[in-house]
């Protein structure tokens, strides 16, 4: 692949592939329209910038030390001044005239209007009231993965991506890279066949989880803003094992190690098997807590048969997802070549074997070929998913080529990972569960069933026995349970646009 710098690639675009499928007479319109918006400054909204958002930000305004002249952030909203003080000093030292706020709402009402685009890099429970303003807005988007926590609030962003017309992308940076394009060509292309399993796994989490609710109340620092971060979630006292970061490891701010991972591990499978939904999930873990996520899962999805492609059929898959600890086993006769670190992911095929490791990276066939590209990958050069976001931006709507995790895609991803994270949730039901993805339900709880989780382990040692103590929840209605997790009750205060048709 031709080397680009981030300027060139932003200026270049994909113009050429925009243009195959455009009539030669629109075409030179189109081009000047493009032109014209090229110079047009994108003004950028940041919302949480004290972890991924900082990363976030510099994707999009900077090469190194010098700052893109065509970005301008204008306003940056963060819940926690003490995290996020080196990231504030530091661009409010590039643009003067930023503004910086508490919580985002401030920020929206005073500037929402004057930007064209937001990025969203707050706890996983925050995304989608924070996007789905933005987007009912008119704006441009980049979430952070996961891109929601429930099932219901990723159709919700995927349908008001569509019908607001702008260009959206979610963080998980693996869709853009050559390794995922060219794991993409080769299934595509019939290399190694028919592909009936998958197994993705990582050794995430590397936070907190399966932990008891904090018995501690802690006073909070006079510089969070703790009912910002709480936003919709129920309320609860502040401890500082919630925020920052491991927020992750928690049911009411976070989805665990598959929301966080599966994002990033799951992409190709999802991309290059052209999957939308499952009609069966399966979901074990290690002990189920109430509070918080399990320390390790394993989740099986069956996904049915889709349309053929020209070169390969496309049967019924199953696809597993193994975290904290857990991994599938390896298939025979693996090479030293094909060997894993600590992600991965293993595609059987009715002909050969492809692994890939963490975020798409490094695919590889067991038997040792490297098969030629026989078509045409949009690709995005290296490190630049957030760039190609920016091009989205600023390409006109008719000839706009979707990011490489536009929500069209993105959505559709989340609403199967996070649906795995209910699997788990009712797995005391001790059943494989139909799924309906249009409806956004399960069809097969049983009526009267009932689900509950583990508050306090109350394992300990007395003269030299074990001795168990757990309290566990009062048992609730399955199905209500259900209801609930693939569409949460928002805090008093708090709500989202209407879904579109």
């Amino acid at each position: 692949m031709e080397e680009m710098s981030r300027r060139s690639f932003l200026k270049a675009g994909t113009a050429a592939t925009a243009a195959l499928a455009m009539h030669p007479a629109d075409t030179l319109a189109k081009k000047a329209n493009k032109k014209n918006a090229q110079k047009k400054v994108l003004k950028v909204l940041a919302v949480g910038v004290g972890g991924r958002g900082h990363s976030d930000i510099n994707g999009v305004c900077k090469n190194g030390d010098k700052l893109y002249e065509d970005v301008e952030i204008i306003g940056i909203a963060d819940t926690d001044w003490k995290y996020a003080k080196g990231v504030l000093d530091e661009y409010k030292g590039y643009y003067p005239n930023v503004k910086l706020y508490h919580d985002y709402k401030t920020m929206y009402a005073e500037l929402l209007d004057q930007a064209d685009a937001v990025i969203c890099a707050t706890a996983d429970h925050t995304h989608a009231i924070i996007c789905a303003e933005a987007l009912a807005a008119g704006k441009h988007v980049y979430c952070e993965k996961p891109l929601t926590r429930t099932v219901y609030e990723a159709r919700l962003l995927t349908k008001l991506a569509a019908k607001a017309g702008v260009a959206t992308q979610m963080g998980n940076q693996g869709s853009s890279s050559e390794g995922t394009a060219t794991a993409c060509a080769w299934l595509w292309n019939g290399e190694i066949g028919e592909v009936t399993r998958v197994e993705a796994f990582t050794d995430r989490p590397i936070w907190p989880q399966g932990l008891e609710h904090p018995a501690e109340v802690v006073d909070v620092p006079d510089t969070l803003n703790w009912k910002g971060f709480i936003g919709p979630a129920p309320m609860r006292d502040y401890n500082p094992i919630y925020t920052p970061w491991n927020f992750r490891g928690w049911w009411d701010f976070g989805t665990g190690a598959l929301g966080d991972m599966a994002c990033h591990n799951v992409h190709p499978v999802f991309e290059a098997l052209k999957l939308k939904y499952p009609i069966k999930v399966q979901g074990t873990s290690t002990m189920l807590m109430s509070d918080s996520c399990p320390s390790a899962q394993r989740v099986k999805y069956t996904f049915p048969a889709r349309e053929n492609l020209p070169k390969v059929a496309m049967p019924e898959v199953d696809v597993y997802w193994y975290d904290g600890g857990f991994r599938p086993e390896l298939p025979e006769n693996l090479t030293e070549a094909c060997k894993f670190d600590s992600n991965g992911v293993i595609f059987y095929g009715s002909k050969d074997i492809l692994v890939c490791d963490g975020w798409g990276d490094n695919p590889r066939l067991l038997s040792g070929r490297t098969p030629a590209l026989t078509q045409n990958i949009r690709q995005v050069p290296d490190e630049d998913h957030h760039m190609d976001w920016v091009r989205a931006c600023k390409e006109d709507a008719s000839v706009r080529v979707p990011s490489k995790s536009d929500f069209s895609m993105a959505g559709p991803l989340n609403e199967m990972i996070v649906m795995g994270v209910l699997a788990c949730r009712l797995q005391g039901l001790n059943q494989v569960f139909d799924w309906d993805g249009e409806n956004m339900r399960f069809t097969n709880i049983p009526e009267g069933a009932t689900v509950r989780s583990c508050i306090k382990d109350g394992f300990f040692v007395e003269n030299g026995h074990p001795t168990f103590d757990k309290r566990f929840t009062e048992p609730v209605d399955a199905n209500a349970f259900a209801a609930e997790l693939i569409k949460h009750t928002y805090r008093d205060g708090w709500a989202l646009p209407e879904m579109p048709e």
